[in-house]
């Protein structure tokens, strides 16, 4: 998957992330950008993901794997 970053900075309040761990098991963070990491359930991403104002995503591509990938989108 190609991935162009965007040339502006952007400002936002959250950052969810969805990343596997060395087992292969999703992980779901809330990050508030500077300040705190919070391990939230599966239901919540996908609420926040569903009903937020996304501002930007960026995919996270494995190294060994061409399908697989991870991400984290802004709010």
């Amino acid at each position: 998957m190609r991935y162009i970053p965007s040339p502006i900075p952007i400002h936002c309040e959250w950052v969810y992330t969805a990343t596997a761990d060395k087992s292969g098991r999703m992980q779901y963070h809330k990050i508030k950008p500077g300040q705190s990491k919070l391990r939230i359930s599966r239901i919540e991403f996908i609420k926040a993901y569903n009903s937020a104002n996304i501002v930007a995503m960026r995919p996270i591509q494995e190294k060994d794997s061409e399908t697989d990938f991870q991400f984290e989108f802004y709010v």
